[in-house]
């Protein structure tokens, strides 16, 4: 039993070990017995075309977690490469290898004309079985405890027409795949609409907490003192008593280890790289690696707290320009890819400074006005770069307040983010206990 819904009265041994018991009236069958037609392969061709009078070219890669197709991913291919693989009202596509193997996803008609590409893998359920209940099978525990059991026994992440062939599904009466199929579509369209609400929750905090910090740190915390120009035409007016200055006036910059990193290293200075700087601003040291440095090299290249870690290299709006704190014991240098920026902390706050320069990354300020290419904001770029300096005692307070209000903020996006991963395991039971009969949801009604 689970929650409201009761169990069936009678259940009987499946015969498949990883299945457990079933409804007495219920059955087991290999999916390859539940088609009109062989599972098939999608085209082998590249997605270049963007051709909406043409028939959208389906990837695994367009498919959204609500299993909905993204709009901004969109390619088509010619009819008459199309023509073989044109897809039908509830075909089911079955990603066969990559990061998402395993995944699934339902096609409908009112997406208009499609066919799908070499990595999935088509199949059309006959019309003895209903498609929906086979794809909400497809989305439970079980199914997906399975997919790892295949990994494990071939070591590769690969399941191919042949494995999916043998997958064993549990079978009721069509009229009863039919309303376990109505009564889940009805069940995860409400959780799912919880789960939206509170991502938009989480949304807004992330506004809240961009605006509080970029407020802070460009006017202050006193709304009553007098304002000047900048000078700078992105800032607008700063409080009168603050100067502006570049960074090489502030603070010392350097590249950290260059050269080949040496992965096989088990030991020695550890060393933070690119995935060791968060999104937001954060360290994460869950892992890292380690590198050799002589004792001449040391003394340019160790850590010391208070330093904070620049991330001048990657490529996209939300990573370049990502800033760490550095507050770790013991012996710890970076990579070069992480610019190290080093101030008298007797003179500089350099929480402040921190919180200013993940302010301007979320902005994508170092994205569209650097002077850089690649995608970079190299030392040089950022050593002429501007940022406003107010008092030493003023950047101390202003990085306080929002060490505590970012920390409220981060506390209520944790418990929602709690709430949300909750919903989602029991969004997955729910569809796991549906499908496999430990719950009889076949007379409860549907509004």
């Amino acid at each position: 039993m689970m929650g409201n819904y009761q169990g069936y009265q009678k259940y009987k041994d499946s015969g498949v070990e990883w299945l457990g018991d079933i409804p007495e009236h219920w059955e087991v069958k290999r999916f390859k017995f539940l088609l009109s037609e062989p599972f098939k392969y999608g085209a082998n061709e590249a997605a270049e075309i963007d051709d909406p009078n043409l028939p959208r070219y389906i990837r695994i890669t367009d498919v959204k977690d609500d299993g909905n197709l993204r709009d901004d991913t969109f390619r088509s291919l010619p009819e008459e490469i199309a023509k073989d693989y044109i897809l039908e009202e509830s075909d089911i596509l079955l990603a066969r290898s990559g990061a998402t193997v395993g995944k699934t996803f339902i096609y409908r008609k009112s997406w208009g004309k499609a066919a799908y590409a070499g990595y999935l893998i088509r199949a059309r359920v006959s019309g003895q079985n209903n498609s929906d209940f086979i794809y909400k099978f497809l989305q439970s525990k079980l199914y997906w405890d399975w997919v790892k059991s295949i990994f494990i026994q071939a070591t590769i992440q690969n399941i191919s027409a042949e494995k999916y062939s043998n997958l064993f599904i549990t079978i009721p009466p069509l009229n009863e795949q039919e309303k376990i199929a109505q009564f889940l579509d009805y069940k995860t369209k409400q959780i799912d609409e919880l789960i939206k609400k509170k991502e938009t929750l989480i949304e807004k905090l992330d506004e809240k907490r961009t605006a509080l910090i970029s407020h802070a740190v460009t006017k202050g915390l006193n709304s009553s003192v007098p304002m000047k120009d900048s000078g700078i035409e992105w800032l607008g007016n700063i409080p009168e008593h603050w100067d502006v200055r570049h960074v090489k006036r502030v603070a010392d910059i350097s590249y950290g280890v260059g050269g080949e990193i040496d992965r096989s290293l088990t030991e020695g200075i550890n060393l933070l790289s690119l995935p060791n700087v968060t999104r937001d601003g954060n360290l994460l040291v869950d892992e890292y690696g380690f590198c050799e440095l002589s004792d001449f090299e040391k003394v340019g290249l160790i850590l010391q707290k208070g330093d904070l870690l620049f991330n001048w290299r990657n490529g996209s709006s939300s990573h370049l320009g990502k800033t760490a704190y550095f507050d770790l014991d013991g012996e710890w240098t970076n990579v070069s890819f992480l610019l190290r920026i080093r101030f008298n902390m007797s003179q500089f706050c350099s929480r402040y400074f921190q919180y200013m320069l993940n302010g301007l990354r979320i902005t994508g300020f170092f994205m569209v006005s650097k002077a850089g290419v690649n995608n970079t904001f190299n030392l040089n770029e950022l050593s002429n770069l501007k940022i406003i300096c107010p008092v030493h005692s003023e950047q101390k307070q202003i990085a306080e307040y929002l060490d505590q209000k970012t920390t409220q903020i981060d506390i209520q996006k944790a418990k929602i983010k709690q709430a949300i991963e909750l919903l989602k395991e029991y969004r997955t039971s729910l569809i796991t206990n549906a499908v496999t009969g430990k719950i009889d949801v076949s007379q409860v009604d549907i509004p």
